[in-house]
Formats: C-alpha cells, sequence, structure tokens
C-alpha cells in the first residue's frame, strides 16, 4: 500500500494554508503517524513543510525504503541531528522565524533538545493545525477504511462460528486477534494521549461487564493485573450469558472500532432488551447525524433516548461512574477528534469518521451496547464498519 501522490500534495496545500493563516513559516514533523500522513513514509526521521513550497523529507534510515514508499519529491540523507538547520538553511535559503512542532506528542526533554538546535526560531505548538487537517477524511482515505471494515466482517463472522463454552475471555480474544492478522500481520493499535495504552480487544462475558469502573476500560475481573486493569481477562465463557466484545485493528495503518454483544445460546430477556436498547440508541443518534449538528447534540439525544427507554441509571456506566462521551473521531489512530461529548463547538462537517459507542453497565450483572464507525456524508452518515447491527446468538 503507497499513499497517492495525489494525496500527499494534497494535504501539504491543506496544512500550509493552516501555517500561512497563523503566521507559522514552516512545520517540523517528528511523530510517526504524522510523518506517515504527510509524506507517505515512516522511516526513521522528520518532514519539514514550509508555508510555502515543497517539503524536504531528512531520512536518517533507510534512504532507499523512503524513497520507495514516499511521494515527496525532495528527500535527503542525514547523519546527525545537529545537522538538520544547516540542511534546511541550505535547500531553501534561510531558516524560518516561527517554527512549528506537535507539542502534544513530544516529551519535554526532546522537545528541549530541538530547541537548542533550532535555538534562534520561535518555537510553537503546531499540532492543532495538524490534527484539524487530519479530522476530514479523503475519498481515498474512506476507501482504506472500508477495507479494515470488511476485515472486521470476517473477524466476527469467524467470532461467531469460533466462540465456545470454556475458552477463557482472553483466549479468546487471542484468537480474533490472530485471525484478523492472517490480514495485517504487522498490525498494532496507535494512541496518541500518553494516558491511553492500544490494544485490540475487551472481551466481557457476564459479570466481568458489570464490574464498576469506566466504561470504556472496566477490569474484567479474574486474570486482570494492577498494571493493566481492563480487557479480557481468565473469566471462562458461559452459555446464556451476555457477552460483549469490542474489537479494535487497522489495516494499513487505518483502524476499525467496533463492539457487538454475543450470547452462546438465547440470553436472558432482560439481557437481550437491554441490548436492543443499545441498539435503538445508536440508531436514534444516527437519524441526527449531518453536517452542521454538534458532537454536543449527538451526545445530549443518546442520553435522552436512554432515559425515554427506562435506561438513565446504566446508560454510560453506573451512578458515580459515567463517561461522558458516546464516541471519538477515528482513522490514522485509534482516538482522534471530535470527541462526541458535551462539546457546543464541534461540528460535525462532510469527511469526519466516527466510532459511535452507546454503551450501558448493569452493576455487578453485565454489559450491553454497541459501536459502528460512521462517515459524515453531506447527506448525514453512511455506515463503513460493514459489521450487522444485531446481536450475534451462537
Amino acid at each position: 500500500m503507497k499513499v497517492p501522490k495525489s494525496e500527499v500534495d494534497h494535504r501539504k496545500i491543506k496544512i500550509q494554508a493552516q501555517l500561512q493563516k497563523v503566521g507559522v513559516d514552516g512545520l517540523f514533523i517528528v511523530q510517526p503517524v504524522d510523518l506517515f500522513y504527510f509524506s507517505g513514509t515512516t522511516q526513521n526521521g522528520f518532514l519539514y513543510i514550509p508555508c510555502e513550497g515543497d517539503p524536504l523529507l531528512l531520512i536518517k534510515q533507510s534512504l532507499f525504503v523512503a524513497k520507495k514508499e514516499s511521494a515527496v519529491k525532495n528527500i535527503i540523507e542525514f547523519n546527525s541531528i545537529e545537522e538538520i538547520p544547516s540542511l534546511i538553511s541550505d535547500f531553501y535559503g534561510q531558516l524560518p522565524s516561527v517554527l512549528g512542532f506537535e507539542f502534544d506528542v513530544i516529551p519535554v526533554n526532546t522537545f528541549n533538545y530541538y530547541r537548542s538546535i533550532f535555538s534562534d526560531q520561535n518555537c510553537v505548538d503546531g499540532s492543532p493545525y495538524i490534527l484539524k487537517v487530519r479530522r476530514i477524511k479523503s475519498d481515498w482515505e474512506v476507501e482504506q477504511m472500508e477495507s479494515t471494515g470488511h476485515l472486521f466482517k470476517k473477524t466476527f463472522e469467524y467470532a461467531k462460528t469460533a466462540i465456545r463454552p470454556g475458552l477463557s475471555e482472553m483466549e479468546f480474544a487471542g484468537m480474533m486477534e490472530a485471525f484478523a492478522r492472517n490480514y495485517s500481520p504487522g498490525a498494532f493499535v496507535r494512541v496518541r494521549d500518553i494516558h491511553t495504552e492500544g490494544y485490540p480487544w475487551h472481551i466481557l462475558s457476564g459479570k466481568s461487564g458489570g464490574m464498576v469502573g469506566l466504561l470504556d476500560s472496566p477490569a474484567s475481573g479474574e486474570g486482570t493485573s494492577a498494571a493493566f486493569p481492563c480487557g479480557a481477562g481468565s473469566k471462562p465463557l458461559a452459555a446464556n450469558e451476555p457477552i460483549m466484545i469490542d474489537f479494535v485493528f487497522e489495516l494499513n495503518g487505518y483502524h476499525m472500532d467496533v463492539t457487538r454483544m454475543f450470547s452462546i445460546g438465547a440470553m436472558s430477556k432482560r439481557a437481550m432488551k437491554a441490548c436492543q436498547g443499545a441498539m435503538e440508541i445508536h440508531n436514534a443518534v444516527l437519524k441526527i447525524v449531518k453536517p452542521g449538528v454538534t458532537v454536543d447534540e449527538l451526545f445530549r439525544h443518546s442520553v435522552s433516548c436512554a432515559q425515554n427507554l427506562g435506561y438513565a441509571e446504566p446508560y454510560l456506566g453506573p451512578p458515580g461512574y459515567k463517561v461522558s462521551f458516546i464516541g471519538h473521531g477515528i482513522g490514522l489512530e485509534l482516538i482522534e477528534g471530535p470527541i462526541i461529548a458535551g462539546n457546543k463547538m464541534d461540528r460535525l462537517e462532510p469527511g469526519m469518521t466516527f466510532a459511535l459507542e452507546p454503551k450501558m453497565v448493569f452493576e455487578n450483572e453485565f454489559s450491553a451496547g454497541i459501536e459502528s464507525v460512521f462517515l459524515v456524508t453531506d447527506e448525514g452518515h453512511r455506515l463503513i464498519s460493514q459489521v450487522p447491527v444485531e446481536v450475534f446468538i451462537c
């Protein structure tokens, strides 16, 4: 998979428009996902994007591979980071006065080192402009996410045939991941937030899903540890209990995040009703998705739906432990902006992609929920996750 030159060129135009608007002369890209987005490669190196003109890709290792992967026209090799200011100055005739960095991800000590070699530059935060450009997906990016969505459809079909009583949550999580890795062997989950760990699965069966804690990272009881108290544990899967499978994976760099409820045989009527209620909230939110709607409207509509269905108490977690969001942007990183929460400033735009995840926790009993990935279109939305919106009875 190679990022087309047209994509790289279009992204350059978009970020340069942002830089010119705020008076930033150049952007020094360090973080691997941003490097991939703007250059098409994650080889060891940096990308300098001036506010006008062509970018310069500086590669330490490997120049041969970088030239093969990247559509950037100007690619040069360097031996030491200390050389970079001189290389930029030689190439463009001068160094920028105002230089942007990814303040949201660069460690303080690392930034201080960069500042020491760009000692005469006014160093500012360039990450808001990068993230603003990245939140709108091109048609090509949507195609990549649809490919990931197709992989998820196959993975959930496999899960339906492979699930059985006696497997531990962790064993079954490993089986799903192994199946998906046949199609994307180098895949791993990318996250930007230092407080978030990237891993591909939550499998929460029966009472595991009813543990009190953060809804999106509940301790699943047996087999978890203080160092990693989330995801799947050693509890065996059992017949006739609700099983929440929240699976994350990526293909060609683009993530998908899907949750579906499973049961080995019929689950209780109460649990099934809750699962259907979550799907009803999910569908009700999607009905009001269109450009111009705020993420706050989506969030409040979901809460209102939960109240009308009689699920105000377990919705988004038990009392005292509720989360304040129902979804998040998704793409090259698992969690991107905007977050679907009580923010009246963020409005939906065509090309945004979101993981929508209305969920409930019935304390010490079970969880019920659903998660799908959708694209905001000119008229409304389109699901791109491809896994059927249903409860999987196996």
